[in-house]
């Protein structure tokens, strides 16, 4: 007997929601990218990552830890020659596809580009650059490096490291020294099996004084050996909660002695003698932070599309109750209770992935002004503002776009039902992965209450007059606060609207810290008492500037269907943020209520109008299916027979049973067994009763009561 096949196929589904969708979806992915350069270099990668021996993928779900890890190192040959034969820009374009693709690889690779090299690239003199170039440090000849920040006892207290690095005039060198167990570097990664050298946050020490933390490069291994070199203790920190490719460890030093020129001193120097000279312009080091923080910006936007195209895709096949008059199920995608669920999502994930390339733009600038900037430069106090401003909304961005990618990738791995909670989705191995990027390069609520100090220093700095730079400068105008909507939820007004509510619980921190202040506190005690009022603020603030971002894109565009469905897509992203946010925005009185109902009804509209697009509109996040990899988010919509052929593939059944001989046999076999007295059986009535006879005896006689054990 022939059963009937669900009409339409999952096939056909998908073919269908593509059909005449109402804005060219290439033109849109362009958009998408920046420029059609961008995306068609991701094309090109892609179409290399999916031909590439070392990137197979599909596999990665049944590999064990060690699998997993060497499988990363085949994959640093081919990097390491793109890295030394393509421009940054270009290589960068690569590893953040990479990354989509591989988090594990990416960061491992990234530990020595981006941190290590990092490090000796922005604290080295250009002879101590020099030296280690010609070391091998950019083509991996003779250095793989890693960055020996973290402590097992600090971690985004940065200044309270406590290795130590004290100056031998006697032999002009520096002794690396773990003083106690807490100092022990811990989750570095690349020490526990790959690393030559680190790159290492220790204490200077001159006599006796502490210059606080500074940056020292250590060998580790002997290179021909690879053993480890006198004085170095390292271990594995074993098993974490996703990227096994990353061979995390620890490190402890005893005594170990480097050249005075392994101090990087571009910033502080020590001379042969031991004078210390610390730099004149001690804000030049927040630019060493922003690379990180915009590169996880552009990761979480780029990671939450690919969980979004996995999730939108699912929902457009998977048919599930309401069957219509042809007897086919509903697609979960039409519910609006699953609109509800992804598309405010979708929009987030294009808002952030402007704000990305908007922060990108903004860090390569800021690092060409750094790299021309002289204490006696005319410009030096507007770059240095702007600087500070740039640092300060990297840490709100970095703090809130993690969270949101994180939590994008839960809610989608189980709008994917059941399905969602196997490996094969790859939503697991996702969360997993990303999970570390919250806390990882500062605790992101470290970071937010950071944003949010920086935000009550430019509202001081306000009232005093100052020239604030443009993402803060609405702090400066005394009508923002008082300001009110009118009532047309246009991006204009969603835009007054984040800058009213941004400046009142600013203001309302600055009021909490002034109080803590003239109460006698010290300003680390007065910045704790406000912390949660610096939270809220730098929560806002960074919403509102990614809202901000994507509204300045959408009204520099030219009118075009495509520019009309961006539009749809940012208006979208900023009343579900109201919604969010609302009780603030009721609070400062910019909305009421009947304005609130009204925004809400908007965010259904909406959002029932964009899941008539919605697959045209994940295609356009131009991710291949080898990257997305993942059955349930197939281009073609081939979700269960795909799904189906990777598990027969990967779970073959066994010749033998590996357990039933020693464990099944003997269990299922075994004999039941009889009391030798069957008149020694108390029955549990009689056991009761003499229970309750000892409780009524201990409670008459006031005796604490010990239960008897039941045989």
């Amino acid at each position: 007997m022939a059963f009937p096949r669900p009409k339409p196929t999952t096939v056909e589904t998908m073919a269908m929601e593509r059909a005449n969708p109402p804005f060219n979806i290439r033109k849109l992915a362009i958009k998408m990218h920046g420029s059609e350069k961008n995306l068609l270099l991701k094309e090109k990668f892609m179409a290399e990552l999916a031909r590439h021996p070392a990137f197979v993928l599909s596999d990665v779900h049944d590999l064990s830890k060690d699998q997993i890890r060497e499988r990363t190192m085949e994959k640093f040959a081919s990097m390491v020659y793109f890295v030394t034969h393509e421009s940054i820009d270009t290589f960068t374009k690569r590893m953040e596809l990479v990354g989509i693709a591989d988090p594990g690889f990416w960061t491992r690779f990234g530990v020595h580009y981006g941190l290590f090299l990092g490090a000796v690239r922005g604290g080295s003199t250009p002879n101590q650059l020099s030296y280690w170039i010609d070391k091998g440090v950019l083509g991996l000849n003779g250095v793989i490096g890693c960055f020996g920040m973290t402590e097992l006892a600090h971690g985004s207290n940065v200044a309270g490291l406590e290795t130590t690095a004290t100056f031998d005039k006697s032999s002009d060198e520096f002794v690396i020294h773990t003083p106690h167990l807490g100092a022990t570097k811990w989750w570095i990664g690349g020490a526990a099996s790959t690393a030559t050298h680190c790159s290492v946050f220790a204490r200077l020490i001159v006599d006796g004084k502490d210059h606080g933390v500074k940056t020292f490069v250590v060998q580790l291994r002997d290179t021909k050996t690879f053993g480890l070199l006198p004085g170095i203790t390292i271990g594995d920190i074993g098993k974490k909660m996703g990227r096994d490719g990353i061979d995390n460890g620890y490190i402890q030093f005893t005594f170990v002695r480097i050249p005075r020129a392994h101090m990087l001193m571009k910033h502080t120097q020590v001379s042969r003698d031991g004078v210390v000279t610390e730099p004149p312009l001690a804000q030049l080091t927040y630019g060493a932070l922003l690379g990180g923080r915009t590169a996880m910006v552009a990761d979480s936007s780029n990671t939450t599309k690919k969980a979004l195209t996995i999730a939108v895709r699912y929902a457009a096949v998977r048919r599930q109750f309401g069957k219509n008059d042809k007897g086919v199920e509903t697609q979960i995608l039409d519910y609006p209770i699953h609109q509800r669920r992804l598309i405010p999502l979708v929009a987030q994930s294009v808002a952030m992935g402007f704000t990305a390339l908007k922060l990108t733009d903004m860090y390569e600038d800021m690092t060409a002004a750094l790299d021309r900037l002289e204490p006696s430069d005319p410009n030096l106090e507007d770059i240095l503002a702007k600087l500070k401003e740039t640092h300060a909304t990297s840490a709100g961005l970095k703090a809130f776009c993690t969270w949101a990618c994180l939590d994008t990738i839960e809610k989608c791995r189980q709008s994917c039902g059941g399905h969602g909670y196997s490996a094969y989705s790859n939503l697991p191995a996702m969360l997993n992965d990303f999970a570390v990027q919250c806390t990882w390069e500062g605790d992101n609520t470290i970071l937010a209450l950071q944003a949010g100090r920086a935000l009550i220093a430019s509202a001081a700095g306000a009232a005093k007059g100052e020239k604030l730079a443009a993402g803060v400068a609405y702090l400066g105008d005394k009508n923002v606060a008082t300001s009110k909507s009118d009532g047309s939820l246009s991006l204009a007004d969603i835009s007054n609207g984040f800058h009213n509510v941004a400046a009142n619980v600013v203001r309302k921190a600055a009021t909490e810290y002034a109080a803590a202040r003239k109460a006698g506190k010290s300003k680390e005690a007065a910045n704790d008492a406000c912390s949660q009022a610096r939270f809220v603020a730098a929560k806002v603030h960074t919403t509102g500037y990614i809202f901000h971002m994507f509204r300045a894109y959408v009204e520099e565009q030219e009118a075009s269907p495509e520019t009309d469905v961006l539009a749809q897509l940012a208006q979208l992203y900023g009343l579900w943020q109201v919604e969010e946010l609302q009780g603030h925005f009721l609070r400062y009185g910019y909305f009421n209520g009947a304005q609130l109902d009204k925004a809400s009804a908007k965010v259904d509209e909406l959002c029932f109008q964009l899941r008539q697009v919605a697959i045209p509109l994940v295609d356009s996040f131009a991710l291949s299916d080898h990257i997305v990899n993942s059955p349930l988010g197939k281009w073609d919509g081939s979700v269960y027979e795909s799904y189906f052929n990777q598990v027969r593939a990967a779970n073959p059944p066994p010749k033998e049973h590996p357990y039933f001989n020693r464990l099944i046999k003997p269990l299922l076999e075994r004999e039941t067994g009889h009391m030798e007295d069957p008149g020694a059986e108390m029955d549990l009535d009689d056991e009761l009763a003499e229970l309750a006879e000892e409780r009524a005896a201990a409670l008459k006689e006031a005796k604490p009561l010990v239960h008897k054990d039941v045989e």
